[in-house]
């Protein structure tokens, strides 16, 4: 079938499905649409045989949704009605939920239901649980309604068949409900609180004489103030009291102020600059203790033979300083004696590469560009000279640019079922780096390289592995995926043929190097990159203060981004 992907944004959930209909051998066509006429527009010019909508805010104009099937993927239960769905959810501590998927009709989630699904809610972030529990669920109903379209012979069941009791109409979720009470609140009420808001739009707050709004939280039982209190820093977060503990807050964003440019998230002691008072940096504890919990963004452990290195950073972006204490962490990890080392093995993001808000936010982004790239691809060299053990890149959510090739620089790639994957940089006006022109042919090979970084479009892990991008792909939850990820390695470790590949490796880097040193491939790569970063006129630079905040792309090279992920002819 051909089907039309109208989105208010391309967001993960409309490239997974994008991604997963393209797999089944469909047509797809993608158009961002921000108001009903786009809507009607796009449906004029593609003709489709199916209209779907994964993300869509705007109202499906009735003309349109009465001369052509439209689907409206909404993530709650049916009955569930509301534009803040997700956020109630978490709100009110339900443990599970559902999506479904819906008929176009005038009243808004109100229409037929041609499928829905259900899903876990463990105490997790809203995004986090929207990119992993939920994106499985609205992938599993998406396909099963697509599939009862195309058979001609399914009625959708009408809402109006519930009892009154099942349909639960409920607003916007506004600042007003999200507030934290910091002298009446516990840790466990302010994190509920945080993670509702999670990354959109952020809990509003006053700190420091400023208004911010406040993204993502961990709890911390080990540091005690007076409630709302700064009581000290860790990697850029800083740790606020409760009642009856602290949270960690990674992430500040000012509220923007009237006639004043968009605002963005960044790293808590960032925003705050010079505000800041003087307050103990903690070290990030590189090991769990289990006796108290505390917040870390590396963490590091043993399991016989097996090393893991996991990392988990706001959206995936990896700024200089993370690439740098990242690379401090696996050095540590290279130097116990395991056999397999497991770098990643998180439930959300493995990477998207470098932090392109931290360097919109530099006083040199120029500047912040060159040495981002360059701790990103010190930390990329470091995993492919390893030759004293395998390395396992376990890529437990979404990656992208830069964060592809992190993970390609090891010995085996393993990958959750629920996964995207973006292996190119072409939308963001840059050539990339981290030794793409090594890694990636090696994987795919020449003309298979060539394509993915010209095409620029989302890739499943199922597509990953028919490709050779990935060697497997892990078929589970995203609760299961560290569970699942320790066990393959432990079988992998004391396997006889994982230690006559280590053997190898050696030789294999050896002749590498008398082909064409790694040296090279980085010397190459950032000669590009650095003639784009120093030049104020190239696309990268309008690109990325588009995306950080979240402006309209602008002409010119953007065109091919509406292309790829939006524009006519996309499929």
């Amino acid at each position: 079938m051909h089907i039309l992907l109208v989105a208010s944004a391309y967001n993960s959930l409309t490239q997974r499905v994008h991604a997963e209909l393209r797999d089944r051998g469909h047509s797809v066509a993608v158009e961002a649409t921000p108001n009903g006429a786009s809507v009607r527009d796009a449906v004029r010019r593609h003709e489709p045989d199916l209209v779907l909508a994964p993300l869509l805010k705007a109202a499906i104009p009735r003309d349109v949704w009465s001369a052509h099937t439209c689907l409206i993927v909404h993530p709650g239960p049916v009955g569930d009605r509301g534009p803040s769905s997700l956020d109630w959810a978490i709100h009110e501590g339900a443990r599970s939920w559902g999506v479904t998927v819906l008929q176009a009709d005038e009243e808004m989630d109100a229409g037929d239901v041609w499928a829905t699904a259900s899903c876990p809610l463990p105490p997790v972030a809203k995004s986090d649980l929207y990119r992993n529990e939920v994106s499985d669920a609205a992938v599993a109903a998406v396909l099963l309604a697509v599939d009862r379209f195309a058979s001609g012979t399914y009625t959708p069941q009408p809402q109006s068949s519930l009892p009154m009791a099942a349909v639960r109409t409920r607003p916007h979720v506004r600042q007003e409900l999200r507030r934290v009470s910091w002298e009446d609140d516990s840790t466990q009420t302010v994190l509920r609180t945080l993670r509702a808001a999670d990354s959109q739009p952020g809990v509003l707050d006053e700190l420091l004489g400023d208004e911010w709004f406040l993204h993502g939280g961990h709890p911390e039982d080990g540091l005690r103030g007076r409630p709302g209190a700064l009581l000290a820093t860790r990697a850029g977060a800083v740790c606020r009291a409760t009642t009856d503990g602290a949270v960690w807050i990674p992430e500040l964003r000012p509220r923007r102020r009237p006639g004043g440019p968009a605002t963005f998230a960044l790293p808590a002691t960032l925003a705050l600059g010079a505000r800041l008072p003087p307050l103990p940096e903690l070290p990030a504890p590189l090991h769990r203790d289990e006796r108290h919990r505390t917040w870390s963004d590396i963490r590091y452990r043993e399991e016989g033979q097996v090393g893991m290195l996991t990392f988990s950073f706001p959206g995936g972006a990896m700024s200089t300083s993370h690439c740098r204490r990242l690379l401090d962490a696996y050095r540590v990890a290279c130097s116990r004696p395991t056999s397999v080392l497991v770098l990643g093995g998180g439930r959300d993001f493995f990477s998207n590469g470098i932090h392109l808000k931290v360097i919109e936010a530099a006083a040199d982004p120029a500047a912040e560009s060159w040495a981002n790239i360059n701790a990103m691809d010190d930390l990329v060299e470091a995993v492919l000279t390893t030759t004293d053990r395998l390395v396992v890149a376990a890529v437990g959510g979404n990656a992208a640019a830069g964060g592809v090739m992190l993970a390609l620089a090891a010995d085996e790639v393993w990958c959750r079922a629920g996964a995207v994957l973006n292996p190119h940089y072409r939308l963001m006006g840059l050539y990339g780096s981290e030794y793409w022109t090594y890694t990636l042919p090696r994987r795919v090979g020449e003309p298979m390289a060539e394509r993915l970084t010209r095409e620029a479009r989302p890739m499943t892990a199922t597509a990953a592995l028919r490709t050779g991008l990935v060697d497997r792909v892990v078929d589970c939850g995203p609760e299961e995926f560290t569970a699942e990820v320790s066990a393959l390695a432990a079988r992998l470790a004391p396997f006889p043929a994982t230690q006559t590949r280590i053997a190898a490796k050696k030789a294999e880097s050896e002749r590498r190097e008398a082909v064409k040193p790694l040296s090279r491939h980085r010397e190459e790569e950032l000669a590009r990159m650095l003639r784009t970063f120093r030049d104020p006129t190239a696309p990268y630079h309008a690109l990325r203060r588009a995306f950080v905040r979240k402006e309209p792309p602008p002409e010119g090279p953007a065109s091919e981004q509406r292309a790829v992920a939006g524009g006519p002819g996309a499929c």
